[in-house]
C-alpha cells in the first residue's frame, strides 16, 4: 500500500485530506507541524508527502531538502494558498515533485499524488534492490530451491570452510563462477581478494605473463616488472575459468605452484611464494582428457581434491520461473524501470525450452524480452522468431528484434500508424520510414 504523510497545521483540511486520500486506498498519516512531519518521515517512510507551504514552526519550501536528506526516495506534493513563481522555483530545485494551489488546483491533487507515488515505489524499489546487490556474494544469493541444486550448495557450504582446492564441473552457462564467488565469500579468506581469469581467453604466453608475472625486459614489449594474478589474489582466491584450455607446459607450472605454492616469473630466476586458494572449473571431462594425454593426469588430481557438479538448468525446472523473475528484477534496477509482469504463457513458455547454454542462456533471453516488452508486460512471443517455437532473441539481430516489434504493435493498433507511432514513443515521420526501409505490409489496415 502506497502511504502518504499529510503535514498541515490546519486541522480541517488536514483531516478532510485524509478521509479523501484514505478512500483512494493511502495509507495515511498526518501531522500538523514541520517538526512533527520530519520525525514522522523517520519512522513511517512515505512515499509521498503532501505539505503546507506555510508551516507554525517552519517554511515547507526548506522542509523539502530536509525531508530528502531523511529520505530520498519520497517525493514531496507542496500546497500554498498563495502561490508565486519564486516559490515554486525554490521548491522545485529543492527536491519537491510539484507545486500547486489550493482550492484552483483541487481536481489535480489525486492524480498528482499518483505520479509522484509511481516515482517513488519504482526509486524504494531501486533501493532495495541496490543494496542487495551491494552484499558480498553468498550462498543465500543463488537463486533456486531444487533438490539438485541444493546438493551442489551444501558440497559447497562444507568445502568453503576449508583450505582445499575446488574444481567445479558442470556444462557452459550453470553458475560456476557464481559458486566460486560464493565459496571465497563465505571462506576464512573473505577480507582478500577474489581474481578470476578466462584461461580459454588467452594464448599461452600471454596466459603465463598474466598467471605468473613477468620481469622487465623479459620479452618484447615487457618494460616493466608487472605482478602475476597469483600475486594479486595473495591471501584470496584464485578463480581459473576454463582449466581444460591450459597449455600442457602451463599446467606443469601451475602444478607446481598447487603443490608448493612457488613459482618463478617470466624472465626471473629466483621464486616467489604466494600463499592462494584455487578454484577451477570446466565444462570438459578432464577425467577422459587426462587418459588421453591432453591434460596432466597428475593436474587433474591435484584439482579435483574436492569436486563439484553443477546440474544444467534441464534437470531443475522448478527453478526456472525464480530465475527469471529474479533475472526480471535485476534488468529493470539497471534500466530504472519497473519490473514488467511475467504472462503465465511467458513462464509456461520459459519451462518449455531447452535452454542449452543453462542459466547464462536464460538470463541473455528475458534481458531481451524485458528490452522489448510493450506495455510492461512479458509474453511468449518475446522469446521466439515468428512462426518458431524454439528458436531464442538470442539469434535476432538488433534490425529484426525492431521490425519484430514494430509489425507487433501495428497489429495491436490494426494498422492506425498514428496510435502505433505514439506506442513506440517514436515520431510519425520515423514510423512511416522503418516501414519502408523493413518493407512492412500488413493486410487491411487502416491508413491514418
Amino acid at each position: 500500500m502506497i502511504r502518504l504523510l499529510i503535514i498541515e497545521d490546519e486541522a480541517d483540511i488536514r483531516n478532510l485530506l485524509t478521509r479523501m486520500l484514505k478512500l483512494e486506498g493511502f495509507e495515511v498519516a498526518q501531522e500538523a507541524t514541520a517538526q512533527q512531519g520530519l520525525a514522522r518521515v523517520r519512522t513511517f517512510e512515505p512515499h509521498v508527502v503532501l505539505s503546507d507551504v506555510r508551516l507554525p514552526d517552519g517554511y515547507g519550501v526548506e522542509l523539502v531538502a530536509e525531508i530528502k536528506k531523511i529520505s530520498p526516495e519520497t517525493e514531496v506534493i507542496l500546497l500554498t494558498a498563495f502561490g508565486n513563481i519564486e516559490d515554486g522555483v525554490r521548491a522545485i530545485k529543492n527536491g519537491a515533485f510539484d507545486y500547486i494551489t489550493k482550492g484552483d488546483d483541487n481536481n489535480r491533487i489525486i492524480p498528482l499524488i499518483h505520479k509522484a507515488a509511481d516515482k517513488a515505489l519504482l526509486q524504494f524499489r531501486v533501493r532495495e534492490l541496490e543494496a542487495q546487490a551491494g552484499q558480498r556474494h553468498s550462498f543465500a544469493d543463488i537463486v533456486g530451491q531444487s533438490a539438485a541444486l541444493k546438493q551442489a550448495i551444501t558440497l559447497a557450504q562444507r568445502v568453503a570452510a576449508t583450505e582445499a582446492t575446488v574444481l567445479l564441473t558442470g556444462e557452459t552457462g550453470t553458475g560456476k563462477e557464481v559458486f566460486a564467488q560464493a565459496i571465497h565469500y563465505e571462506s576464512p579468506r573473505r577480507g582478500k581478494p577474489f581474481v578470476a581469469i578466462n584461461c580459454s581467453a588467452l594464448g599461452r604466453d600471454l596466459l603465463e605473463s598474466e598467471l605468473f608475472g613477468h620481469k622487465a625486459g623479459a620479452f618484447t614489449g615487457a618494460t616493466r616488472d608487472k605482478k602475476g594474478l597469483f600475486e594479486e589474489a595473495s591471501g584470496g582466491t584464485l578463480f581459473l575459468d576454463e582449466i581444460g584450455e591450459m597449455d600442457l607446459e602451463l599446467q606443469a607450472k601451475l602444478l607446481r605452484v598447487l603443490e608448493t605454492g612457488t613459482f618463478i616469473k617470466v624472465g626471473e630466476t629466483k621464486e616467489t611464494k604466494v600463499n592462494v586458494r584455487v578454484i577451477a572449473a570446466t565444462n570438459r571431462d578432464l577425467a577422459a582428457a587426462s587418459q588421453s594425454g591432453t591434460f596432466r593426469a597428475d593436474l587433474y588430481y591435484r584439482l579435483s581434491v574436492f569436486r563439484i557438479e553443477l546440474p544444467p538448468l534441464r534437470q531443475r525446472p522448478e527453478d526456472i520461473p525464480l530465475l527469471a523473475q529474479h533475472f526480471v528484477e535485476q534488468i529493470a534496477l539497471r534500466m530504472r524501470q519497473h519490473p514488467p509482469q511475467m504472462h503465465p504463457d511467458f513462464v509456461e513458455q520459459l519451462m518449455r525450452m531447452e535452454w542449452k547454454g543453462n542459466v547464462r542462456e536464460l538470463r541473455n533471453a528475458i534481458e531481451r524480452a524485458v528490452i522489448l516488452a510493450p506495455h510492461g508486460q512479458l509474453t511468449p512471443d518475446l522469446l521466439a522468431l515468428p512462426g518458431s517455437n524454439t528458436q531464442l532473441l538470442a539469434d535476432w539481430s538488433l534490425a529484426q528484434m525492431e521490425r519484430a516489434h514494430i509489425v507487433r504493435v501495428l497489429q495491436h493498433t490494426h494498422g492506425n500508424k498514428t496510435r502505433a507511432a505514439q506506442l513506440l514513443g517514436i515520431g510519425l515521420t520515423t514510423l512511416y520510414r522503418k516501414i519502408e526501409e523493413y518493407g512492412i505490409a500488413l493486410v487491411g489496415e487502416r491508413k491514418k
